[in-house]
């Protein structure tokens, strides 16, 4: 080994070195905490003709106000009457991790609750002479009309009389899942006209407990408007006031026909649906004064002349971001391009039909590890004309190896020389050496596509495949730690640097099959590419080590297959794979490279 090859894996070796020795003195730091206030404050959505009022509540006792049961077989929680909030929800299906007595998820709390209090509220924004005293607040104490539980066979109602001739009424809906129906309606006994704005907000306080802040994943603000897709990340909500006392200024989208705006995380959200074909306002902005994050939807004025009464209708979807269910919605109740409430990235053209083809396939196999297996194979059908060509160019290149070698010896040190000597061989024999690389470069978008589907979607969160691989959307929960999971006892934390060393058995395999793959073909006569190519496999193992379990699935499924593939086509095509020879080579030149 010459001094720059030796020059090159020093340089390697002590750059990872600096890496890890600065990730363990100084560690990413951790998320900033919420300020602590002693008010909250919501801001009603503006109307279009006035600044937005804001309206203060003191932290009232939330967990001792009366509050109205929902139970249905995906939901439990409660409903507040102070202010007639949603702001306890739990899913039952869903727990917050796979250990054995997991709460399950709360995606709703209340103020007070022990939680980061988010919740849904709705309300009126008074026109006109009529002041926020005369419509129902934040802190408003209604009644229920009945004593019913809400479910799926009884909706429930509420009622407030502001003692002026308007009486307010609310009644609330659930479907199956995870769907709510808002009917507001307001009756007028006060001899005169009145006009009124009906508004549904959405408040997170704080930041919630669960933030990933990973830039593969999308949190925070998620809108539809018209066709039109926004998503606005929690920190971009805040602008740059986050220190300031000053009102960040909302952001204001008039929707003309279809539209819905809300919070999600990576698996679940909320989100305000405006009535389909009906136009509302939609609005995003953060309080910092009491650091809340708010979405909502002010809908058309309603006018109601004096003796009558009118009625205004949303709904509120509440839960995870099942791409079954949320389609569903989006063809069924006309909820305008739903299914984009999942973060499918930029390579949604191929994230979208592969999850699509996933997903079909494990409702035929009812296991996600053996179906990503499945898709595996079936890619690699459809990819089979690409590596056919490949592989018989590469079989054609190895047939080449003993002209490539007197070509070289011929030109020496003539760089130009050597160039030219090779693409007229390669022009006389028909041979593309870059064809090798059309299935490699055709695999990249797919495995990010890929990685964005287990990364991302609810389907893939907590799925078992075998033994004790019960979650591919996580890292391998194996290591040398605990025997590559023959002890009882936890590999190190994943976003650790021992994780980083102390690889599992997953990684472990896509290293060697990476490098077995690698071996069909005999080493490069240049000693840097040799060198690349023998390090290669496992400097990739531990770089996608941490990676979800379920992609390094895929990775593993993918490379013996292409071993498979690529044997059986050189072989069809004269060229005899010589792998334990050319094993043997990569083990005599190492030696040879140790003894320089």
């Amino acid at each position: 080994m010459d001094n720059q090859n030796k020059n090159l894996i020093l340089a390697f070796a002590l750059s990872l070195m600096v890496i890890l020795i600065w990730f363990a003195l100084f560690p990413p730091p951790e998320p900033e905490p919420a300020p602590t206030v002693q008010q909250t404050e919501l801001v009603p959505p503006p109307a279009s003709d006035e600044v937005p009022a804001e309206v203060t509540l003191a932290e009232e006792a939330e967990p001792t106000a009366a509050r109205i049961d929902i139970d249905t077989p995906r939901l439990s929680g409660t409903i507040s009457l102070t202010g007639g909030r949603v702001d306890d929800l739990q899913l039952r299906d869903y727990f917050e991790t796979t250990r054995p007595g997991s709460d399950i998820v709360h995606l709703f709390n209340p103020v007070g609750g022990g939680r980061e209090p988010f919740y849904a509220l709705y309300g009126w924004s008074p026109r006109g002479a009529l002041g926020f005293e005369q419509v129902p607040g934040p802190n408003t104490v209604w009644e229920q009309v009945g004593d019913n539980a809400l479910s799926l066979e009884t909706p429930v109602t509420i009622r407030w009389d502001n003692g002026e001739g308007l009486v307010f009424q609310r009644t609330y809906e659930i479907d199956a899942d995870f769907m709510f129906t808002v009917t507001q309606s307001v009756e007028n006994n006060t001899g005169a006209q009145v006009a009124l704005d009906p508004y549904g907000i959405l408040a997170q306080h704080g930041l919630p407990s669960d933030l990933e802040n990973f830039f593969i994943s999308h949190e925070g603000l998620v809108q539809m408007a018209d066709g039109q897709l926004t998503e606005d990340s929690y920190k971009s909500m805040r602008g740059y006031n986050v220190h300031e006392r000053e009102r960040t200024p909302a952001t204001v989208t008039e929707v003309v026909e279809n539209g819905w705006i809300g919070l999600t995380g990576k698996y679940f959200m909320a989100t305000l649906i405006g009535a389909p074909g009906q136009a509302f306002t939609a609005v995003a902005q953060y309080v910092p004064g009491a650091d809340i994050y708010q979405t909502s939807i002010r809908q058309s004025t309603v006018t109601v002349p004096a003796g009558t009464s009118a009625s205004s209708q949303s709904m509120l979807f509440a839960g995870a971001k099942e791409w079954s269910l949320i389609r569903s919605y989006e063809r069924e109740a006309n909820v305008d391009r739903f299914t984009d409430a999942i973060d499918w990235g930029w390579f949604f053209f191929l994230t979208k039909p592969i999850f699509a083809l996933l997903h079909f396939i494990n409702g035929i196999i009812g296991n996600m590890g053996w179906s990503i297996l499945v898709l595996t194979l079936i890619i690699k059908a459809v990819l089979l004309p690409l590596a056919w060509k490949s592989y018989v160019s590469m079989a054609k290149m190895k047939d080449l190896q003993p002209e490539m070698m007197a070509i070289k010896e011929r030109a020496g040190d003539d760089r130009q020389k050597l160039q030219q000597e090779m693409m007229k061989l390669y022009k006389e024999k028909k041979v593309n050496p870059a064809a090798g690389c059309l299935p490699i470069l055709l695999q990249i978008p797919i495995f990010f596509s890929l990685y964005k589907v287990i990364f991302v979607t609810i389907e893939l969160r907590h799925a078992p495949w075998l033994w004790v691989f019960n979650d591919l959307s996580a890292p391998d929960p194996t290591s040398i730690v605990n025997l590559f999971g023959l002890l009882p006892w936890a590999a190190p934390d994943p976003n650790s640097i021992a994780a980083l060393i102390l690889i599992g058995i997953m990684p472990l395999m896509f290293g060697f099959t990476m490098w077995l793959q690698m071996r069909l073909n005999p080493a490069p006569t240049d000693p840097m590419q040799a060198t690349i190519f023998n390090w290669m496999p496992w400097v990739f193992m531990f770089v996608l080590g941490g990676f979800a379990s379920g992609l390094l699935l895929y990775w593993i499924g993918n490379n013996i297959i292409t071993f498979s593939q690529q044997y059986m086509i050189m072989r069809l095509n004269g060229s005899k794979p010589d792998l334990f020879g050319n094993i043997k080579q990569t083990v005599r030149r190492k030696k040879g490279d140790a003894t320089k």
